[in-house]
C-alpha cells in the first residue's frame, strides 16, 4: 500500500470513527441500537400481517428480517447522505481530501453494521431449525460489493445535489417510504400481480432484497436478479461519481 492510498484509508477510518461517536454518544446498548430497530419493525409487522392480515407467508420472521437487514442498511445510508457534506463542513474546509471519502465512509460504516447483523440471521435459522448454508461464504461478499456500489453511487448523487437543491432532503424521506411499500420488503414478490412482475426489475432495492432473502433463507442465488444487482451497482456507482465531479468545484460556494 502507497502512501497515497494508506492516507486516504486512514481518513475514511477517521470519518468512521466520527460517525460512530456521534451516533452511540450517550448511548448504553451502543450497536444493538442497529439490529433492534428493524426487529422491532419486524415485530410490528409479524403482529400486522401474520397475525391480523393472516398473510400466507411460512417462516416469517425469518422472512422479515432477511428483507428489513439489507433496506436498512441502504435506508440509514440514504437518509443521512443529504447532509453528510454541510455536517462535515469543518473538515472540509480545513483539510485537503478527496469529498467523496466522506459519503463512502458513511456507507462504509453501515455496511459493517449490517454484516454484524447476520449473526442475527443465523440465530433465527437456528430457531426454525436450519443452518447458515455454505454459499454465504461467497455469495455475501458479492451481494456486499454490489450493494456498496448501488449505496455509495446514490449517496453521491443526493449529497452532491442536495448542496444547490436543498429540498432533496425532504424529496428523499418521502422516496424512501414510498419505495419500502414499492420493494417486497414485508411481503413476497410471488404477491405481486402477473402484470406488474417486469415493473420489480425496474426497481434496485426489489432485486437486492430478492436475492439477500433467497441467499440467507435457502442458500440459493437467483442469478437473474444477481446479474441485475450487478448492473445497478456499476451503473449508480458511476451516475455519483460523474454527478459529484461536476459539481465539487463549486462546493465552496454553499460550504
Amino acid at each position: 500500500m502507497n502512501a497515497r492510498t494508506q492516507h486516504f484509508v486512514d481518513i475514511v477510518l477517521v470519518l468512521i470513527q466520527k460517525d460512530l461517536k456521534v451516533r452511540y454518544k450517550n448511548t448504553i446498548f451502543g450497536y444493538l441500537w442497529s439490529v433492534g430497530h428493524p426487529l422491532a419493525f419486524a415485530l410490528v409487522f409479524y403482529i400486522a400481517f401474520k397475525v391480523v392480515i393472516k398473510i400466507q407467508v411460512e417462516e416469517y420472521v425469518l422472512f422479515l428480517i432477511t428483507g428489513l437487514f439489507p433496506w436498512q442498511w441502504f435506508s440509514n445510508s440514504i437518509s443521512a447522505s443529504p447532509m453528510v457534506f454541510l455536517g462535515n463542513a469543518p473538515i472540509i474546509k480545513k483539510l485537503n481530501f478527496p469529498r467523496n471519502l466522506i459519503p463512502f465512509a458513511l456507507v462504509f460504516q453501515d455496511m459493517i453494521h449490517f454484516i454484524f447483523s447476520l449473526p442475527v440471521v443465523a440465530l433465527f435459522l437456528f430457531i426454525y431449525n436450519k443452518n447458515p448454508y455454505i454459499t454465504w461464504l461467497w455469495g455475501v461478499p458479492i451481494l456486499l460489493f454490489f450493494q456498496f456500489m448501488m449505496t455509495y453511487g446514490f449517496a453521491l448523487i443526493i449529497s452532491s445535489t442536495n448542496l444547490f437543491f436543498r429540498d432533496l432532503e425532504r424529496l428523499t424521506q418521502i422516496t424512501l417510504t414510498l419505495l419500502f411499500y414499492f420493494t417486497p420488503v414485508i411481503y413476497p414478490e410471488t404477491m405481486i400481480p402477473p402484470g406488474f412482475h417486469d415493473l420489480v426489475q425496474l426497481n434496485p432495492l426489489a432485486c437486492f432484497v430478492i436475492v439477500w432473502r433467497n441467499l440467507l433463507m435457502e442458500g440459493y442465488i437467483n442469478w437473474f436478479y444477481l446479474s441485475i444487482s450487478g448492473l445497478y451497482g456499476f451503473v449508480f456507482v458511476i451516475l455519483g461519481y460523474f454527478t459529484y465531479k461536476k459539481l465539487s468545484w463549486r462546493f465552496a460556494e454553499v460550504l
